[in-house]
């Protein structure tokens, strides 16, 4: 029962985290266009971009409140106070140590910079396969330190391309290389499947999850983004390498 009460207590804390990151989705997702014209077509605002990270921040927020509600009914208003006190306690050092908790953080990290890196920069494919791969990985990583490795590895790439892109040093390599965020980010993708491979070797079932996972990261972005782009005419939020090639491929005359 004790054990059972503190896990709703420190949900209380973890809702709040999911909240504020579906707010701070939010509110990046409603500085992309809601309508826009495109190819002389007048795109309404139910094929916006802005849609799925609308989504996905208000079913985060949604998410976090239903969590929130789920604990106070369980330890009731006097478990804020000891919310409050556990979170100034070294018991919330080991509770951020927990694997579940490792695995959470690394998700929220890789959905923040998907929509505040990547998305705004990278073409969409690119952006979209790095994306599910680590999201993926996550859960098939094999033990409690890969995924660690795997946290610290994100939390560094996404450092990475955050100055890259924000110091307007892509700009400066683009004059020598045609998208350089790009040609980057499938250099990111094809190191994360070696040491995927390498990391599961061991583990066959995994291996073969991870497999599937990584048919699905490929397929699931080129059949949504190749259905806005090109049947309902919505412009991605970064067109870049894959997005020429199939524009190429798209419109060539047979």
């Amino acid at each position: 029962m004790m054990e059972i009460e503190r896990l709703r207590k420190a949900d209380i804390f973890s809702g709040a985290l999911v909240v504020l990151t579906g707010m701070l989705v939010i509110l990046q997702a409603m500085k992309m266009p809601m309508k826009d014209s495109y190819g002389g077509v007048q795109n309404v605002w139910y094929v916006s971009p802005a849609l799925f990270p609308l989504l996905v921040g208000g079913m985060l927020i949604l998410l976090g409140l239903v969590l929130i509600r789920t604990a106070l009914k369980a330890v009731g208003l006097e478990g804020i106070r000891s919310v409050l006190s556990f979170i100034c306690s070294s018991e919330l050092f080991s509770y951020f140590k927990e694997e579940n908790n490792v695995r959470y953080y690394g998700v929220v990290v890789n959905l923040l910079g998907f929509v505040f890196v990547f998305i705004p920069h990278v073409d969409f494919f690119p952006a979209a396969i790095l994306f599910l791969l680590v999201l993926f990985f996550m859960y098939y990583c094999g033990d409690h330190g890969t995924l660690r490795t795997l946290l610290k590895c994100s939390l560094g790439s996404i450092t990475f391309f955050g100055l890259f892109f924000f110091s307007g040093l892509d700009q400066k390599v683009s004059a020598t290389v045609s998208y350089p965020g790009d040609w980057l980010t499938f250099m990111t993708i094809a190191i994360l499947i070696v040491y995927g491979v390498l990391q599961l070797r061991t583990y066959p079932e995994q291996a073969r999850r991870f497999r599937i996972s990584l048919i699905i990261a490929v397929v699931a972005p080129f059949t949504v983004g190749i259905i806005f782009k090109y049947f309902l005419l919505v412009p991605m939020p970064s067109e870049g390498l894959v997005i020429q090639l199939l524009d190429t491929l798209w419109y060539m005359e047979f």
